[in-house]
Order: structure tokens, then C-alpha cells, then sequence
């Protein structure tokens, strides 16, 4: 066969494109543009005319690829791919949506939820009437309500000796493998809390669904879950995140204490690390752009108690420490500063078999000395010098090098560190009331 003519082939193209201009039914009423450069899960088009975080569809040979707005450059729109799908030069970018809100609301609680607010349990439509903004509504300053009253979370090492306030943000700091995920699910099953968001943003699908099974009907029934797996992509990770905090805002506007369970706000800051990065950001510390420790101050700074609606959100964060490194990791570090207190999770002491696995001398709750009685406070001051003092000498008693006699404080610590151990640890399948916490504390180390 011949080749058509330059003229003809003109034409040809010509028509392909007003082809391609018609819109699809699917796609009447939205704007649409075409895709121009692509690298990666990275891409690029003409249009259409979106905000950042809006959602879209590009056209793909298997179905529709979800995307979201990341950014602008030289007058091209830049998004990255929800799903990974063989995405041709030229195909059709289509608007779905506005940017920025998720379904919230009472009516999710008892439900799992995935990155775009879709049901993940196959229970049925959400029926969410609540769309609260992904970017939250933020509290003035003069409405946010002090920490003053104490959290019940049915972990006496918690309730004894680090006491947590309803409003208070805490990081829960340790590497991979030391039992963040089983605090959690301890948690979310005895803190005394109206309702409770779980984020599991990165974590392995296994896990996800392991926890879900481990929750009785009673915790899952005041559970919303949003749920992400670590293979989507940074952007769906994120939106996740954003997700889970919009749910326990709406449900702090209705009056409700709300326990919001991050895990883990390191693998939100990698994704956000992702996006940055793909948009030309510097790198920094450990290749962290300054979009990614940006993020965690604004993530922290939403939970809180609003004193208009007298509802509150305490938010329990795991940060996970690369390389068991939880002082110098640039997550970690950054979210130290910012968070009312951080809960150390020790891996020697995860080794030994004590669960929890909680560093008493490297965890500190800030709010504490306002939410508990004087009485409670002196005890817990007595037990963290007789800890510390048993545990800075262990190696000097281990060598034969000290002769009981000489420090009677140190006696003291030595003849009861068999006791310590014993209050620290927990069974998991086990709550504690938080007064007979309380009690066995000050009864043991009232001077």
C-alpha cells in the first residue's frame, strides 16, 4: 500500500484530534486534556485546568488510571498516578472531581476505608452524609481547650508512669519488629475514648488484616479504619493520612473524644518525600525534601481539644526509627519537637520478653504533671529514680564490682528491680483499670 500523501496525512491527524476533542458520555459535564511526558508514576499534560489535590482519570488501554494534581510547571499540569497502568502519549485527562475532602462522620465508625473513601469491609455503601476537607479545619488558637484530664488506656506502665491527657499528641518511637503494632491494638481496645480513627498508612497488607481480626466486635463497632497498603503509591498514602485525621475532626466537631491511631507517620513523611522529590525539591537530611518534615508539625498541630464543641482528638502516632536510630532520624527529631510527649520502645527490652517494651528513662509525657494528683506524680518520680538507678549500675553488679552497704538508695533499686519488671510488663490480652494502676504505684513507691 502506498503512503498517504503529506497532505492526507495532515488531514488525518486533524481529524484524530476532533475526534479525540468530542467528550465521552462518562465524561460530558468535565474538562479534559492529554498527557505529554510521563517518567515513573510522574506525569504530565496540557490540562485540564486543576487544582493541586484534585483527583482525575487518565485514559488507559485496561480502564481508567485514578491520579491526583501534585503541581505546575511552564504551564503544564503535573500528576502521579494512584495505580500503575500503561499510560500512552496523547491519551485523555479527565477532571472527576474537587480537590481536598473525604467521607466523615459517625456513620463510618465500624467501618475500613481505603485512600479515595472507599469501602473496603464489602459490608455495604458507607452512607456517610459528612464530607469534611482533607486539609482540615483548623481550631483558632483561643478555642483550643488545656490538657487537664487523664486518658485511660488499660496500660498501666502508661497509666502509672506516663500518664496521657485527652487532647495530648504522643509519638510512639521505635524501630521495625518491637511491638508498636501490638501497643496499638492494646490500645485501641482499652483507652477510654468515644470513638476511635486508626490510619494504617504503608504498612504490609498481612498486617492490616491481622489487626483487623485481632479487634473484638466491641472495638470494632467504635472503630474507623483507613486503611493503605505499603505498595500504593505516595500519593494514595498520603490521602490516606489526610483521610483519617478529616474523619476524627468531624467526629471532634460533634462533641466526641476521639482517639486518632497513626501508624506510621515516618511512612507518611516517605511518601510525602516521593512527591517532593519528583517535583524537583532538594534534598536534605537522609534525602528528606523540606516538604516532608514540613508536613509533620501541620499533620500534629490539627489534633487537639476544641473548646467550642468541647470534643477532643488525642492523637498516638508510631514513628518508626530507621535504623533503631531515635535520636539523630530527621522524622523522629522533627516530631519529637513538636509532639506533647513520646513513648520509647526498646528493642534489648523487647528481647528480654517484656511487653511492653517501653525505655521508662527515654520517654516522657509533658502533659502529665496537669492531668494526675500530687501523690501519683511523687510516685512516679521514686519508681523512674529507682529504675534508672538499678539500670545504670547492672554491668558494675554483674562483674562482682559492687558490695551492697555502701549506697543504700542503690539497695534500695537493686532489691526491687525484680518488681519493676514485673510492674512494666503486661499481659496483651489484658487491660488494666487505670486506678488500680494508680494505686499499686503510689502503695509501692510513696516515700
Amino acid at each position: 500500500m502506498n503512503a498517504p500523501t503529506p497532505g492526507l496525512a495532515a488531514a488525518l491527524r486533524e481529524a484524530q484530534d476532533w475526534l479525540a476533542e468530542i467528550p465521552c458520555p462518562l465524561h460530558a459535564a468535565q474538562p479534559g486534556g492529554r498527557i505529554r511526558a510521563a517518567e515513573g508514576l510522574l506525569l504530565s499534560s496540557d490540562g485540564p485546568d486543576a487544582p493541586v489535590g484534585a483527583l482525575l482519570t487518565a485514559d488507559a488501554p485496561g480502564g481508567g488510571v485514578p491520579c491526583e494534581a501534585i503541581g505546575f510547571r511552564q504551564g503544564r499540569l503535573l500528576m502521579m498516578a494512584l495505580a500503575e497502568a500503561a499510560v500512552a502519549p496523547g491519551s485523555m485527562v479527565w477532571l472527576e472531581g474537587p480537590a481536598g475532602d473525604a467521607p466523615a462522620g459517625p456513620a463510618l465508625l465500624g467501618r475500613v476505608t481505603g485512600a479515595l473513601g472507599e469501602a473496603l469491609d464489602h459490608t455495604g455503601p458507607l452512607g456517610a452524609e459528612t464530607r469534611w476537607p482533607l486539609t482540615g479545619k483548623p481550631v483558632p488558637p483561643l478555642d483550643r481547650a488545656d490538657v487537664s484530664q487523664p486518658l485511660a488506656t488499660g496500660v498501666r506502665a502508661i497509666d502509672a508512669l506516663l500518664t496521657l491527657g485527652r487532647g495530648q499528641r504522643v509519638g510512639l518511637m521505635a524501630g521495625s519488629g518491637v511491638g508498636k503494632s501490638t501497643l496499638l491494638q492494646q490500645l485501641v481496645q482499652g483507652a477510654d475514648a468515644d470513638c476511635v480513627v486508626v490510619g494504617l498508612i504503608g504498612e504490609r497488607g498481612r498486617e492490616i488484616s491481622a489487626f483487623l481480626d485481632a479487634l473484638p466486635d466491641s472495638a470494632r463497632g467504635r472503630t474507623h479504619v483507613v486503611a493503605v497498603p505499603a505498595d500504593a503509591a505516595a500519593p494514595a498514602r498520603l490521602r490516606g493520612c489526610l483521610s483519617a485525621f478529616a474523619s476524627a475532626e468531624a467526629l471532634r466537631a460533634t462533641g466526641r473524644h476521639v482517639l486518632l491511631l497513626v501508624d506510621s507517620l515516618t511512612r507518611v513523611a516517605h511518601a510525602q518525600r516521593e512527591i517532593g522529590l519528583a517535583l524537583g525539591e532538594p534534598a536534605g537530611a537522609r534525602g528528606y525534601p523540606p516538604s516532608a518534615l514540613a508536613l509533620i508539625p501541620r499533620l500534629v498541630e490539627r489534633a487537639g481539644n476544641d473548646a467550642r464543641s468541647g470534643g477532643a482528638i488525642t492523637l498516638i502516632a508510631t514513628v518508626l526509627a530507621d535504623g533503631d536510630d531515635t535520636i539523630a532520624d530527621p522524622v523522629v527529631d522533627t516530631a519529637r519537637g513538636v509532639l506533647d510527649g513520646h513513648i520509647v520502645l526498646d528493642r534489648a527490652i523487647a528481647a528480654r520478653g517484656r511487653f511492653p517494651a517501653i525505655d521508662l528513662g527515654h520517654s516522657l509525657s509533658r502533659t502529665m504533671p496537669a492531668c494526675v494528683e500530687p501523690a501519683q506524680l511523687a510516685a512516679a518520680t521514686a519508681f523512674r529514680r529507682d529504675l534508672s538507678l538499678a539500670e545504670a549500675n547492672q554491668d558494675l553488679v554483674a562483674m562482682g564490682a559492687y558490695a551492697p552497704g555502701h549506697d543504700p538508695q542503690l539497695d534500695r533499686a537493686l532489691a526491687r528491680r525484680a518488681e519493676m519488671d514485673s510492674f512494666l510488663a503486661q499481659p496483651r490480652d489484658r487491660a488494666v483499670p487505670f486506678a488500680e494502676a494508680v494505686a499499686s504505684l503510689v502503695s509501692g513507691w510513696t516515700s
